[in-house]
């Protein structure tokens, strides 16, 4: 079982530093890239469900300080759904238009 959660404590790092690159450059996976409309909501959501995934492995194996199994299971699935709701967001959302090109006329 430790392998499960320790794959799961990578995949949030990995999930962590994809949300952080996504939030520094704006850049995103190219798997996702044309879905995506809004790459911050995108980023953050990254974050969060990284943050999620690697909180419950420290906890998993007594890292951090333990807490109650109610706040460990309530606190992860906040995050984890926090996210993914930041991330469908970030592709449902329209494309936010600027103030320099909604007028080409100039007007």
């Amino acid at each position: 079982m430790a392998w499960v959660v320790g794959a799961g404590g990578f995949l949030g790092l990995l999930a962590i530093a994809l949300g952080i690159v996504t939030l520094r450059t704006g850049w995103i996976l190219p798997t996702a890239r044309r879905h995506v409309t809004r790459p911050r909501l995108h980023g953050l959501g990254a974050l969060l469900t990284g943050a999620s995934a690697l909180l419950q492995s420290l906890l998993y194996f007594g890292i951090l300080p333990s807490v109650s199994w109610d706040v460990r299971f309530f606190g992860g699935n906040a995050f984890l759904f926090a996210g993914l709701l930041l991330i469908a967001l970030s592709q449902l959302l329209p494309l936010r238009r600027s103030r320099d090109y909604a007028d080409p006329s100039g007007a």
